[in-house]
């Protein structure tokens, strides 16, 4: 039976033993932890996928993309938030629509931007049930950011870039933080940058697996 199919109460248990798990993995801010529980991640995935929405993997979404393995999504927020708050974010890369969705419980704005038509119109539909008043989302190039809505405070990118786009770069706000998977193919990890004043600070964090962050739309 797949998870979609069985009431809330199940669903929950099913997001709280994933919690449980990300806790295990590491992943010790419990805002971020709160936010994973409080996001029905089986809603964001086709309904024969249902019944492994919760378990520690990535899931095809159409379109040649994925969703990203819960611990990835949650790690990625952890070092975005870094101790602070998340205010006004950028998401590259809406895919289905959920880490748009995690992101909504720590931030005041959410950008999510998405290249490929498709993709996006499935993460509106993902994203009415839930009624989400702080999320807006928009097809874009994502490599370019989004000029009209910048500074942000916090940008996450959830596709490989061979290196940080300047556009990126430019867009974040003074006292921001920014974290994008770099590298090509099975050679690639999480690059924290954080702006102090005009000073960009980088670290290098996980090893990870993303698509290529690809330019234009679709």
């Amino acid at each position: 039976m797949s998870v979609r199919a069985v009431d809330a109460g199940q669903a929950s248990r099913a997001r709280a033993r994933m919690v449980d798990r990300l806790r295990t993995q590491g992943i010790r801010d419990e805002r971020v932890l709160a936010a994973m529980q409080a996001v029905p991640r089986h809603q964001f995935v086709d309904e024969g996928l249902a019944f492994s929405a919760y378990d520690d993997t990535p899931l095809p979404i159409g379109f040649q993309q994925t969703i990203s393995q819960p611990f990835v999504v949650a790690r990625m927020i952890e070092l975005l938030v870094g101790g602070r708050e998340l205010g006004r974010v950028l998401e590259v890369g809406a895919g289905c629509g959920y880490q748009a969705a995690v992101l909504s419980r720590l931030a005041t704005e959410v950008y999510a931007v998405e290249r490929i038509r498709g993709l996006l119109d499935r993460a509106r539909d993902n994203l009415r049930p839930l009624r989400l008043p702080n999320v807006r989302l928009k097809l874009a190039d994502g490599s370019l950011g989004l000029p009209e809505a910048a500074p942000f405070d916090s940008i996450v990118v959830a596709a490989a870039a061979i290196g940080l786009p300047q556009a990126l770069r430019d867009q974040l706000a003074p006292g921001g933080r920014l974290i994008v998977p770099i590298g090509a193919g099975a050679q690639q990890r999480l690059l924290l940058v954080e702006r102090q004043g005009k000073v960009f600070k980088e670290s290098w964090c996980e090893a990870v697996r993303f698509v290529p962050l690809l330019t234009g739309m679709e």
